[in-house]
């Protein structure tokens, strides 16, 4: 089931999906937000608007964290200082859905604990301020 995240200023909310769900006609944007193309997916099959790898947690934040869902809390606070150090990237992602639905895609197994998650609700209090 999409997550969505309502927004007050974007023109659609944002969503989060993994990347091997079949694409839905009111995913909008597609926006893959792993550092790493997931495996046994073709770019046919992802119908990507966008691959923003440099959006994703830096290599040793992910391997740090290892979706441990102990260290959840500690990766977003992580995540967002990172996220904060890279504004080009999320202003991409915010213009995106100033046109409509973004859907940010994720490979991770765990639904909960992971970058896009994080990622949504980061972004959601962008919107909202």
């Amino acid at each position: 089931m999409p997550h969505a995240h309502p927004s007050h200023n974007a023109g659609g909310p944002v969503r989060i999906r993994r990347v091997y769900e079949d694409p839905l006609p009111d995913d909008g944007a597609r926006v893959l937000v792993d550092r790493l193309w997931p495996r046994g997916v073709s770019k046919e099959r992802a119908h990507l608007t966008l691959w923003l790898k440099d959006i994703a947690p830096s290599t040793a934040l992910r391997q740090w964290f290892g979706h441990d869902p102990a260290r959840w809390d500690d990766f977003q606070r992580r995540y967002r200082a990172e996220l904060a150090q890279n504004p080009d990237c999320v202003r991409q992602i915010l213009d995106l859905a100033q046109k409509g639905p973004v859907t940010l895609l994720y490979g991770a197994r765990d639904t909960e604990h992971n970058e896009a998650v994080a990622l949504a609700f980061y972004l959601s209090t962008l919107q909202e301020s």
